[in-house]
């Protein structure tokens, strides 16, 4: 599969890297901050970050996500401001990286630093059905109808389930050193 890359500033490629696999096994491609200064994000809030390039993927059967890179992440806070970035195979415009910062001070970014990773990856497109039952998934584990993916969590407006997984979850937390 090839990826058309179109710079848009003539900084990509000299002062700010393409985008590029860090390591041979590495699933997703680096992109870098094309600033021509810095830009601070203030603690709790957020910004977009021009990365310069423009992509073509060849078709609707790939789109291209934007992904937090984990060392900002747990380092420093920083995330997407949208979890996942979506790029679809029609969007010929600037990617720009939505960041956010959930600590308590200010983050700086510089020029060319690494701020998201860039996936291409296959699109499968379902074709829906309607229906009133779905199979059992046959799980080696059977999974109470009402488990709310199993976390302990209710929709709202749903009555809260009492006593199901809350000391694990709790103990969970603690464990990875977050509280609430």
């Amino acid at each position: 599969m090839e990826l058309k890359i179109k710079p848009l500033s003539p900084k990509i490629g000299t002062e700010i890297p393409l985008p590029r696999f860090a390591t041979d096994g590495a699933a997703a491609m680096d992109l870098c901050a094309c600033l021509d200064t810095a830009v601070v994000i203030p603690a709790g809030g957020q910004a977009v970050i021009p990365t310069g390039i423009a992509i073509a993927l060849p078709s609707p059967d790939y789109v291209a996500l934007l992904f937090s890179r984990s060392g900002m992440g747990i380092k420093s806070g920083i995330s997407l401001s949208n979890g996942v970035g979506v790029i679809d195979s029609d969007y010929r415009g600037e990617i720009g990286v939505g960041l956010r910062n959930h600590s308590a001070v200010d983050y700086t970014v510089q020029p060319g630093d690494r701020i998201a990773q860039l996936m291409v990856t296959p699109v499968v497109r379902p074709t829906l059905t309607v229906t009133d039952t779905l199979d059992d998934t046959g799980g080696v584990v059977p999974r109470r109808p009402d488990a709310g993916g199993d976390c302990g969590l209710h929709l709202p407006g749903e009555e809260r389930r009492r006593g199901r997984g809350g000391g694990r979850h709790r103990h969970h937390r603690r464990h990875h050193g977050v509280s609430r």
